[in-house]
């Protein structure tokens, strides 16, 4: 029997499996599990868990499954979240500061932009969003805040666009888009979790299964390439040693020694793969 953790490409991996195996659906966004199972709902061998992939063990295990025979990461916010302007996450149309991934979840855009010190903003903008005026834009919101509480997506906007230099907006993308990357990030816990979910994931395949995940920005794609390396059971010991005592042991061997880019005809199809990577991993 084979097992796939991963609600992404749901329905190309349950057309592949037809009734020979078991696709296992896991988000933390309900909505999106809903779509997945009107998509689906010609195949009786699927199972939708509404959870994060950080808990992947555990929900394996709460199905009694110990080991699966592929898992497939789809990484960041998804396209179905960006189009919905009620959801928060784009800066191209007004709405509400939300980005939670998990509309269950307590923590919201609208609190880390109006709670947050104005060191922690600008280190989350910076680190998360590698934006060079973190400082600007994280004072101008403080400043903002003192009169009036930023509610809106469009209010967010303009405050970042006030923040960067006129001769340094052009050819850069979306002025916005940095910030509204990296609060997403925090909002949703992206990257702290990240390089242990890819171990623990590596750990719940079985023999020669392989992971494979698509990342969308460096950050992730970062995370996912330092664990695939570590995996590998690279020696961490000091030079000078004369033998290895970190004991460090192989989980498998990566498949991808370059990331595998989104073909000409995929970025026509969709301009938002232009950034996807894709790294795979097989487990020994």
């Amino acid at each position: 029997m084979e097992q796939y953790g991963g609600a992404g490409h749901s329905l190309q991996i349950a057309k592949r499996l037809s009734n020979k195996g078991l696709l296992i659906g896991i988000d933390r966004d309900k909505d999106a599990l809903s779509v997945a199972q009107d998509r689906l709902k010609e195949f009786s061998n699927v199972k939708y868990v509404h959870d994060n992939h950080d808990n992947i063990k555990e929900v394996l295990e709460n199905l009694s499954i110990d080991k699966v025979d592929g898992i497939l990461l789809d990484l960041g916010v998804s396209s179905y979240q960006i189009d919905e302007n009620t959801r928060g996450f784009t800066y191209m149309q007004d709405g509400p500061l939300d980005m939670r991934m998990d509309k269950t979840q307590e923590l919201t855009a609208e609190y880390v932009v109006n709670n947050y010190k104005e060191e922690e903003l600008a280190k989350i903008i910076y680190e998360y969003g590698e934006e060079r005026f973190s400082r600007r834009i994280a004072k101008n919101i403080c400043e903002y805040r003192k009169k009036e509480k930023i509610a809106t997506t469009t209010k967010l906007v303009e405050i970042i666009e006030k923040s960067i230099p006129k001769q340094h907006r052009e050819n850069q993308g979306h002025t916005a888009k940095r910030t509204f990357q990296a609060i997403r990030i925090e909002v949703n816990n992206e990257i702290k979790p990240l390089y242990n979910t890819v171990i623990k994931s590596i750990d719940s395949l079985k023999k020669q299964g392989r992971l494979c995940i698509i990342t969308f920005h460096s950050l992730e794609d970062r995370a996912v390439k330092n664990a695939f390396i570590d995996a590998t059971g690279k020696c961490i010991c000091p030079p000078e040693l004369p033998y290895c005592v970190c004991g460090k042991k192989s989980l498998g061997k990566i498949i991808t020694k370059k990331p595998i880019l989104p073909t000409e005809d995929e970025m026509k199809e969709n301009s938002r793969s232009k950034s996807a990577k894709l790294r795979v991993f097989e487990k020994i």
